[in-house]
Protein backbone atom coordinates (compact mmCIF):
# COMPACT_ATOMS: atom_id res chain seq x y z
CA UNK A 1 0.00 0.00 0.00
CA UNK A 2 1.32 3.45 -0.88
CA UNK A 3 2.45 5.30 2.26
CA UNK A 4 0.59 8.44 1.13
CA UNK A 5 -2.60 6.55 2.05
CA UNK A 6 -1.49 6.21 5.68
CA UNK A 7 -4.05 7.58 8.11
CA UNK A 8 -7.43 7.16 9.78
CA UNK A 9 -10.52 7.22 7.56
CA UNK A 10 -14.00 7.69 9.01
CA UNK A 11 -17.17 6.28 7.44
CA UNK A 12 -20.58 7.86 8.05
CA UNK A 13 -22.94 5.01 7.16
CA UNK A 14 -26.70 5.70 7.10
CA UNK A 15 -28.42 3.68 9.80
CA UNK A 16 -30.09 0.67 8.22
CA UNK A 17 -27.92 0.71 5.08
CA UNK A 18 -27.74 -2.53 3.18
CA UNK A 19 -31.45 -3.24 3.29
CA UNK A 20 -31.81 -3.69 7.06
CA UNK A 21 -35.41 -2.58 7.39
CA UNK A 22 -35.55 -3.57 11.07
CA UNK A 23 -32.63 -1.32 12.00
CA UNK A 24 -33.83 1.53 9.81
CA UNK A 25 -37.39 1.42 11.20
CA UNK A 26 -36.26 1.27 14.81
CA UNK A 27 -33.84 4.11 14.18
CA UNK A 28 -36.63 6.27 12.82
CA UNK A 29 -38.82 5.50 15.81
CA UNK A 30 -35.97 6.35 18.18
CA UNK A 31 -35.22 9.61 16.39
CA UNK A 32 -38.91 10.57 16.32
CA UNK A 33 -39.08 10.15 20.10
CA UNK A 34 -35.80 11.99 20.69
CA UNK A 35 -36.66 14.90 18.40
CA UNK A 36 -40.02 15.38 20.10
CA UNK A 37 -38.43 15.15 23.56
CA UNK A 38 -35.83 17.76 22.64
CA UNK A 39 -38.23 19.96 20.63
CA UNK A 40 -36.35 19.78 17.34
CA UNK A 41 -36.85 18.37 13.87
CA UNK A 42 -36.00 14.72 13.19
CA UNK A 43 -32.73 14.16 11.31
CA UNK A 44 -30.96 11.32 9.52
CA UNK A 45 -29.02 8.89 11.73
CA UNK A 46 -25.56 7.48 11.04
CA UNK A 47 -23.43 4.55 12.17
CA UNK A 48 -19.67 5.13 12.17
CA UNK A 49 -16.66 2.94 11.49
CA UNK A 50 -12.96 3.42 10.76
CA UNK A 51 -10.42 2.19 8.29
CA UNK A 52 -6.86 2.60 9.56
CA UNK A 53 -4.27 2.45 6.81
CA UNK A 54 -0.61 1.82 7.61
CA UNK A 55 2.24 1.38 5.12
CA UNK A 56 2.24 -2.36 5.73
CA UNK A 57 -1.46 -3.13 6.22
CA UNK A 58 -4.98 -1.79 6.66
CA UNK A 59 -7.44 -2.46 9.49
CA UNK A 60 -11.22 -2.13 9.86
CA UNK A 61 -12.31 -0.82 13.27
CA UNK A 62 -16.03 -1.27 13.86
CA UNK A 63 -18.52 -2.21 16.53
CA UNK A 64 -21.11 -4.86 15.70
CA UNK A 65 -24.31 -5.90 17.49
CA UNK A 66 -25.37 -8.62 17.84
CA UNK A 67 -22.18 -10.65 17.80
CA UNK A 68 -22.49 -13.18 14.97
CA UNK A 69 -21.65 -16.85 15.17
CA UNK A 70 -18.24 -18.13 14.18
CA UNK A 71 -14.71 -17.66 15.44
CA UNK A 72 -14.29 -14.10 16.82
CA UNK A 73 -10.55 -14.17 16.14
CA UNK A 74 -11.21 -14.52 12.41
CA UNK A 75 -12.95 -11.14 12.35
CA UNK A 76 -10.52 -9.35 14.66
CA UNK A 77 -12.64 -9.12 17.81
CA UNK A 78 -10.73 -7.42 20.63
CA UNK A 79 -13.51 -6.47 23.10
CA UNK A 80 -16.89 -8.04 23.92
CA UNK A 81 -19.45 -6.29 26.16
CA UNK A 82 -23.17 -6.49 27.03
CA UNK A 83 -26.18 -4.93 25.36
CA UNK A 84 -29.01 -3.40 27.47
CA UNK A 85 -28.02 -5.25 30.68
CA UNK A 86 -25.04 -7.24 31.92
CA UNK A 87 -27.16 -10.21 32.95
CA UNK A 88 -28.39 -10.64 29.37
CA UNK A 89 -24.90 -11.15 27.96
CA UNK A 90 -24.98 -14.91 28.45
CA UNK A 91 -26.29 -15.05 24.87
CA UNK A 92 -24.54 -13.42 21.90
CA UNK A 93 -27.80 -11.72 20.88
CA UNK A 94 -27.18 -9.37 23.78
CA UNK A 95 -23.45 -8.90 23.24
CA UNK A 96 -21.64 -6.44 21.03
CA UNK A 97 -18.09 -6.73 19.78
CA UNK A 98 -15.36 -4.26 18.93
CA UNK A 99 -13.29 -5.33 15.94
CA UNK A 100 -9.78 -4.42 14.89
CA UNK A 101 -9.76 -6.55 11.78
CA UNK A 102 -6.60 -6.81 9.65
CA UNK A 103 -7.57 -6.49 5.97
CA UNK A 104 -11.18 -6.84 7.14
CA UNK A 105 -14.47 -6.23 5.43
CA UNK A 106 -16.73 -3.26 6.18
CA UNK A 107 -20.34 -4.01 5.19
CA UNK A 108 -22.13 -1.16 3.42
CA UNK A 109 -18.93 0.86 3.06
CA UNK A 110 -20.05 1.86 -0.45
CA UNK A 111 -23.12 3.54 1.07
CA UNK A 112 -21.12 5.80 3.38
CA UNK A 113 -21.89 9.49 2.98
CA UNK A 114 -19.03 11.07 1.05
CA UNK A 115 -16.99 7.86 1.13
CA UNK A 116 -14.07 7.35 3.54
CA UNK A 117 -13.13 10.71 5.06
CA UNK A 118 -9.60 11.24 6.45
CA UNK A 119 -9.53 12.52 10.03
CA UNK A 120 -5.77 12.09 10.56
CA UNK A 121 -2.77 11.45 8.31
CA UNK A 122 -0.43 10.93 11.27
CA UNK A 123 1.03 7.43 11.40
CA UNK A 124 1.64 7.58 15.17
CA UNK A 125 -1.99 8.57 15.81
CA UNK A 126 -3.15 5.79 13.49
CA UNK A 127 -1.15 3.18 15.40
CA UNK A 128 -2.43 4.61 18.69
CA UNK A 129 -6.03 4.00 17.58
CA UNK A 130 -5.21 0.35 16.91
CA UNK A 131 -3.56 -0.04 20.33
CA UNK A 132 -6.54 1.58 22.06
CA UNK A 133 -9.11 -0.80 20.58
CA UNK A 134 -8.19 -3.35 23.25
CA UNK A 135 -8.88 -0.74 25.96
CA UNK A 136 -12.38 0.38 24.91
CA UNK A 137 -14.56 0.74 28.05
CA UNK A 138 -16.89 -2.25 28.37
CA UNK A 139 -19.95 -0.09 29.00
CA UNK A 140 -23.43 -1.49 28.39
CA UNK A 141 -24.75 -0.65 24.92
CA UNK A 142 -27.99 1.34 25.04
CA UNK A 143 -27.47 2.53 28.61
CA UNK A 144 -25.97 5.66 30.16
CA UNK A 145 -23.77 3.92 32.73
CA UNK A 146 -21.24 6.75 32.63
CA UNK A 147 -23.96 9.29 33.52
CA UNK A 148 -23.14 11.65 30.66
CA UNK A 149 -26.69 12.25 29.42
CA UNK A 150 -26.47 10.03 26.35
CA UNK A 151 -26.43 6.28 25.77
CA UNK A 152 -23.27 4.33 24.93
CA UNK A 153 -23.22 2.55 21.57
CA UNK A 154 -21.12 1.89 18.47
CA UNK A 155 -20.66 5.59 17.74
CA UNK A 156 -19.44 6.14 21.30
CA UNK A 157 -16.70 3.57 20.73
CA UNK A 158 -15.47 5.30 17.57
CA UNK A 159 -15.48 8.81 19.05
CA UNK A 160 -13.78 7.49 22.23
CA UNK A 161 -11.00 5.95 20.15
CA UNK A 162 -10.43 9.09 18.09
CA UNK A 163 -10.47 11.36 21.14
CA UNK A 164 -8.08 9.20 23.16
CA UNK A 165 -5.75 8.89 20.17
CA UNK A 166 -5.46 12.66 19.91
CA UNK A 167 -7.59 13.47 16.86
CA UNK A 168 -8.90 17.05 16.86
CA UNK A 169 -12.62 16.37 17.26
CA UNK A 170 -14.01 19.85 16.70
CA UNK A 171 -13.73 19.34 12.97
CA UNK A 172 -15.19 15.82 12.98
CA UNK A 173 -18.95 16.21 12.65
CA UNK A 174 -21.83 14.24 11.18
CA UNK A 175 -23.05 15.11 7.68
CA UNK A 176 -25.27 18.16 7.51
CA UNK A 177 -28.83 17.32 8.51
CA UNK A 178 -27.76 14.19 10.38
CA UNK A 179 -26.33 12.96 13.65
CA UNK A 180 -24.68 9.90 15.17
CA UNK A 181 -26.40 8.98 18.47
CA UNK A 182 -23.86 8.22 21.19
CA UNK A 183 -21.06 10.18 19.50
CA UNK A 184 -20.79 12.84 22.20
CA UNK A 185 -20.86 10.22 24.96
CA UNK A 186 -17.62 8.72 23.69
CA UNK A 187 -15.93 12.13 23.63
CA UNK A 188 -17.02 12.94 27.17
CA UNK A 189 -15.94 9.58 28.59
CA UNK A 190 -12.55 9.90 26.87
CA UNK A 191 -12.17 13.43 28.23
CA UNK A 192 -12.90 12.31 31.76
CA UNK A 193 -10.22 9.65 31.51
CA UNK A 194 -7.79 12.35 30.40
CA UNK A 195 -8.74 14.45 33.42
CA UNK A 196 -10.68 17.04 31.44
CA UNK A 197 -13.99 18.62 32.45
CA UNK A 198 -16.35 18.20 29.50
CA UNK A 199 -20.07 18.48 28.96
CA UNK A 200 -22.57 17.33 26.38
CA UNK A 201 -23.95 19.98 24.03
CA UNK A 202 -27.06 21.58 25.49
CA UNK A 203 -26.13 21.01 29.14
CA UNK A 204 -25.42 23.95 31.42
CA UNK A 205 -22.74 22.56 33.71
CA UNK A 206 -19.47 20.73 33.07
CA UNK A 207 -19.61 17.03 33.83
CA UNK A 208 -17.38 15.91 36.71
CA UNK A 209 -14.26 13.95 35.89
Amino acid sequence: MDSVDTGIYLYWIPLGAGGSGFVRTNGRIYEAIESRRRSRSAVDLYHTALQVRLPERRFIVETMWPSPAGNPAERGVVVVAPVFASWLSFTRIFRYEVRCWPDGNLPDADEAFGGPQPVSRDEDVSRRVLDLTKKVPKLVWGRDEADVGEMWNSNSVISWLLTRAGVEMNSVTAPEGGRAPGWDAGIVVAGRQAGESLRLPGTSDPLPT
